[in-house]
C-alpha cells in the first residue's frame, strides 16, 4: 500500500503546475515531458528551447536529490528489475504518447486546464487503460 500524503502531494502538484505555468510563460511551450524530452535528441529541429528543455529535465533528476537534502528522507521508488518487462513497457508508453499527440503531462496538466477536447479524451482514455491495467495486473495474472 502507499501512504496517504495529502499535505506532500498538494506541494507535489502545486509545484508541477507551477512549473507548467512559468515554462507556458516563460518559453511559450507546453510542460510536455515526451516533447521536452525530443527536443534533447536527433534530429534537432530548430535549435530553440533546447537550453530550457535541458534546464526542465534536469530538474526531473535533481528533484529528489533536493528532497533529500530539505526533508533528511530518502526518496524511495520501486522500479521492477525485469529488463524486458521495463523495455516493452517504455516502448508502449513511447508508443502511446506518440499516437496521442503527446504524454500524460502535456495532456493532463496542461491540456486540461487549457479545457482542449482532445486533451480530455486523451487523459480519460490513458486513464481507463492503467485503471485496467493494474486491475488485469493485480487480480488477474497475480502481480
Amino acid at each position: 500500500m502507499t501512504e496517504f500524503t495529502p499535505f506532500a502531494s498538494l506541494i507535489g502538484g502545486a509545484l508541477i503546475g507551477l512549473s507548467a505555468v512559468l515554462l507556458m510563460a516563460l518559453d511559450g511551450r507546453i510542460a510536455g515531458i515526451s516533447g521536452i524530452a525530443a527536443r534533447l535528441l536527433p534530429p534537432y529541429r530548430d535549435g530553440t528551447g533546447t537550453l530550457s528543455a535541458l534546464a526542465f529535465v534536469a530538474g526531473l533528476v535533481c528533484a529528489p536529490f533536493v528532497v533529500m537534502a530539505l526533508t533528511g528522507q530518502p526518496v524511495l521508488q520501486t522500479v521492477s528489475s525485469n529488463l524486458p518487462l521495463m523495455a516493452i513497457a517504455g516502448l508502449l508508453v513511447g508508443f502511446g504518447a506518440n499516437l496521442g499527440g503527446g504524454c500524460t503531462s502535456g495532456h493532463a496538466v496542461c491540456g486540461i486546464s487549457r479545457l482542449s477536447t482532445r486533451s480530455i479524451v486523451a487523459t480519460v482514455t490513458f486513464m481507463a487503460t492503467a485503471f485496467v491495467t493494474v486491475f488485469v495486473v493485480r487480480h488477474m495474472v497475480g502481480g
